[in-house]
């Protein structure tokens, strides 16, 4: 609930400021004669957007198991990732439509200077939220706002383009006003495709990495009792980890005392890895090769 909490308090900041930002943005761009900035701008709405999708998802994933979904419901941010992941692409894609559509249209005018400030501005601002937000989201363990995170700093990069852009075109050359509009929506692009591919994985059961993988083996192998693993699997659920797992015992304990010592791996294993949800424990006995 801590962790909900805190995730719904950065998701709050952070659609506040680019409310104020998207505004500003769209209306430099108007007053700036800038196509860049107001493609800029149109993206930071698009973040406004993304955030409370955040939020929906943030709200339904930290539910409790019910009857409907024994397992939890964390699934529903690898979800709600992809959906974010979407938007980021036809975000990229309406960018670079219509910047291309401007360049070949000869629509072009020199921006005013009030467009250069504010790419400078934005470029700040949303660096900032970038680091804000993915420090929670790695705190919190949260797919979809980590997916905000990039979001943010997608609209940085995007305002650097567009920086770059509306400076070239006042010192001469208006084409790189659209051209850098295309830049930065081939980036959105990107940004959008990585981020739909993570969450997929997500949803498909992957497996843990190598590296957890390795460390659960190591802590099962050193409680006492345990003479080896037969077999290990794990499956990522959401922000949580679904282990099974097969432990040879010595073939001639009781059943309890084989019982006892799954409990122990049991219990070890879920109090020393945060991350593991449910560790279920099968005992195979010991055979001498």
């Amino acid at each position: 609930m801590e962790n909900y909490k805190l995730g719904v308090k950065t998701s709050w900041i952070t659609a506040i400021i680019n409310i104020i930002l998207a505004a500003f943005k769209v209306i430099a761009g108007i007053i700036g004669n800038s196509s860049a900035m107001i493609a800029d701008g149109i993206h930071t709405l698009s973040d406004i957007l993304t955030t409370f999708v955040v939020l929906i998802g943030l709200k339904i994933s930290s539910k409790e198991a019910d009857k409907d979904h024994p397992y939890g419901h964390e699934k529903y941010e690898s979800v709600f990732a992809k959906i974010l992941s979407m938007l980021l692409l036809l975000t990229g894609i309406f960018i670079g439509y219509e910047s291309i559509k401007i360049l070949i249209n000869g629509e072009i005018k020199a921006p005013k200077l009030i467009a250069l400030v504010a790419a400078l501005l934005s470029i700040l601002i949303k660096e900032g939220m970038y680091w804000y937000t993915i420090k929670v989201a790695k705190k919190i363990k949260s797919i979809s706002m980590e997916a905000d995170a990039w979001h943010h700093r997608s609209d940085a990069f995007s305002s650097i383009g567009t920086f770059a852009g509306v400076l070239g075109a006042r010192l001469g050359f208006p084409a790189l006003d659209p051209i850098a509009g295309i830049i930065v929506s081939i980036f959105v692009i990107k940004v959008g495709v990585d981020l739909y591919i993570k969450s997929v994985k997500e949803l498909v059961d992957e497996s843990a990495s190598e590296e957890t993988i390795e460390i659960i083996k190591n802590k099962i192998q050193f409680i006492d009792g345990v003479r080896g693993v037969k077999e290990l699997k794990t499956r990522i659920f959401g922000n949580k980890i679904y282990v099974d797992v097969e432990i040879f015992v010595d073939p001639y304990i009781t059943v309890k005392e084989g019982h006892d010592i799954s409990e122990i791996v049991h219990d070890q294993l879920e109090k020393d890895i945060e991350d593991i949800k449910h560790c279920m424990v099968h005992i195979e006995p010991f055979q001498e090769s």
